[in-house]
This record gives structure tokens, sequence and C-alpha cells, in this order.
């Protein structure tokens, strides 16, 4: 019976060695020499002007729920076209309802102005 869980065992054990060896492979071989301008904030190359905690406009999220959204359609597309033989003609109508739905969503961000940037 556990001779069934020894490869979950070993993989779970290899998946953390390779995880965790690099970092910890990182503080023992690596030099420490801690300098003013290595330990300085960097963004872009230039000193932070403004506080890391301002406003963001909408727009940032709602193109990252846009993304995320489409992304998740060709998430369900792949398994569908794998088992699209099985499912036949209803399976393949369903999917048309579920790709029309979203075209009908897109259509109406894109009259809205959703993904016009100003």
């Amino acid at each position: 019976m556990l001779e069934n869980y020894l490869p979950i065992v070993v993989f779970v054990v290899l998946g953390i060695l390779f995880g965790v060896g690099p970092i910890i492979a990182g503080f023992l071989l690596a030099p420490f020499k801690p300098d003013t301008e290595k330990t300085s904030p960097y963004e872009c190359g230039f000193e932070a002007f403004e506080d890391a905690r301002m406003k963001f406009d909408v727009r940032f999220y709602l193109v990252a729920i846009l993304f995320i959204i489409f992304d998740l359609e060709i998430a369900f597309l792949f398994p569908w076209a794998v088992v699209l033989d099985e499912l036949g003609t209803f399976g393949l109508l369903a999917m048309g309802v579920f790709l029309l739905i979203l075209v009908v969503g897109f259509i109406y961000e894109w009259r809205k102005g959703a993904l016009e940037w100003e």
C-alpha cells in the first residue's frame, strides 16, 4: 500500500530540492558585500519620487480584468478541443454559445471605450 505513494514522495522531495536548493546555494556561495548603491531603493534607474501607495487609475484594473476574462476563455478552449470528437454536435453548439456571449461582451466593452487608452 505505501509503495504506491513512494513516487509521489520522491517527486515532492525533488520539487522542494529544485525550488529551495538554488536559494540556499545563493546564500552560501554568493559574496556578501553590502554597498549603498546595492541597498538603495531602485525604480527604473532613478530614485523613487512618490509614495508607493499612490492611487492607480481604474483603467489598469479594467485591463487586468479583461485580460483574465479572455485568458480564461482560452483555458476553456484547449480541453474542449481535445474532446471535441466525443462531444459531438452538442459540444460544438455549447462552445459556440459560449464564444458568442464572449464576443457580445467584447463588442460591448469596445463600444463603451474600455479598450481606449488616453
